[in-house]
């Protein structure tokens, strides 16, 4: 969330910001102002009280020393009476806090000056291209292949789960694992500290990255246990440093982590939702970076240009696109997409965002670093996908089909799978 001094000292900006990122109740705004300004008024008047009440505390010792008990009473009598005073103005200020962060949680991350204004994706900026995208009308799309081939059921997950939930076999139960270990090794070539995280997490640490109270539709819930099962990795890794104070010293961090994610993606249909397009249960490998908040923009740009390697290295063409305010997301200063093309579809398929999300996420976790001169601060937190595997799996199959129903593999994986073509 948003530093209510922040809001307080560029009212207009955080409006004009949360209109340009499609959100129309700015007025909530000018209440968390009045909110603030109440508790800021509540702690002073309390803050006066506590004085008066240790004056006069002091007062009495020295007047039960003196003899004059009498007068002592008295004092005592006052001092019970402050103390229920403050007692009320530490209720009111409780409530006051608690209305004002619930408020807070309402308003979106602000876009950064090079966030190019819109609302749809239409407005989104076409960063940079790499590769010659095949076109040959014999390729098959990736669903079509891999039925011939017997590779995923999509039937029989529906049977046992539900739609979005398939079965991988074989070749391609293979793949995926290739995948998995080629991401995680390059992760860890640049520097990345790998983690294997819990499955599932607690409200608060769906409410620090931002899940709750943004997107809690897209999360899948188990209500007697009050988890919700991740629909990223970056939820607990995030988190893993929440309410702690990191040495200087220490920054940057950086992590990966594989897992299973789960998305409920309601009010997805249509033809983009086929075969492995969207899937409510699918892999990938996350990274997240912890960092000095002066270095955070140049992180976000290695990140990027880190996804981007990756794609190149398996011969993959792509797009990155600098995402308009209106479609980069709640909690995101600066976000960048990551398309590859799909021959098989004739259409580019996200396989990555990389994002900065400023102090945002940090101030809700109170993830800090300690300065130079002892203060704390709080850092700043990126994270990107390296890579989600279905639409990677699907425009490997796609782009690397032969006519005969088989499948090249990518070079850098045929340490992996130990073959240079899937076979059905």
């Amino acid at each position: 969330m948003l530093d209510v001094t922040y809001i307080r000292q560029n009212a207009e900006k955080v409006k004009q910001a949360m209109q340009n990122k499609g959100e129309s109740e700015t007025k909530v705004v000018d209440k968390i102002i009045d909110v603030d300004k109440k508790w800021r008024s509540l702690v002073e008047e309390t803050d006066e009280l506590r004085a008066e009440s240790n004056t006069k505390a002091q007062k009495i010792g020295e007047l039960m020393g003196s003899g004059n008990k009498e007068e002592a009473q008295e004092m005592i009598k006052y001092t019970s009476e402050l103390k229920e005073k403050i007692q009320d103005k530490e209720k009111d200020l409780r409530s006051a806090k608690e209305e004002r962060d619930e408020l807070l949680l309402r308003i979106p991350n602000v876009p950064h000056k090079s966030v190019p204004v819109g609302q749809t994706e239409d407005d989104n900026e076409v960063f940079k291209t790499w590769g010659d995208p095949v076109e040959e009308e014999w390729r098959k799309p990736h669903w079509k292949l891999v039925e011939d081939a017997e590779w995923i059921d999509f039937e029989r997950g529906a049977k046992v789960t539900g739609a979005g939930f398939p079965f991988y076999k074989g070749a391609i139960a293979k793949l995926q694992r290739a995948l998995i270990n080629y991401f995680l090794n390059k992760a860890e070539e640049q520097g990345y500290t790998e983690l294997q995280v819990p499955y599932f997490v607690n409200e608060d640490s769906a409410r620090g990255t931002g899940q709750i109270p943004d997107k809690e539709d897209m999360m899948y819930e188990i209500p007697r246990d009050d988890f919700f099962m991740i629909p990223t990795a970056e939820v607990p890794v995030t988190n893993f440093h929440r309410d702690e104070i990191l040495p200087k010293e220490e920054l940057p961090v950086y992590y990966a982590a594989y897992t299973p994610c789960w998305r409920r993606e309601a009010g997805s249909y249509g033809k983009d939702v086929r075969g492995l397009n969207r899937l409510h249960q699918f892999d990938k490998v996350e990274l997240v970076k912890l960092v000095h908040p002066e270095t955070a923009y140049d992180e976000l740009e290695k990140l990027l240009g880190y996804a981007e390697s990756l794609l190149e290295s398996l011969g993959i063409p792509y797009r990155t696109l600098l995402m308009c305010t209106g479609d980069m997301g709640f909690t995101q200063t600066k976000k960048y997409d990551l398309e590859v093309w799909s021959p098989g579809q004739q259409q580019w398929l996200e396989v990555s965002s990389c994002s900065n999300f400023g102090g945002f996420q940090a101030r809700r976790m109170m993830l800090r670093y300690r300065k130079d001169n002892g203060d704390t601060e709080i850092l700043h937190t990126l994270n990107g996908s390296g890579l989600a595997l279905p639409r990677v799996v699907a425009a490997i199959l796609e782009i690397y089909q032969q006519k005969d129903g088989s499948v090249e593999v990518p070079e850098v994986l045929q340490p992996f799978l130990g073959t240079k073509v899937l076979t059905p």
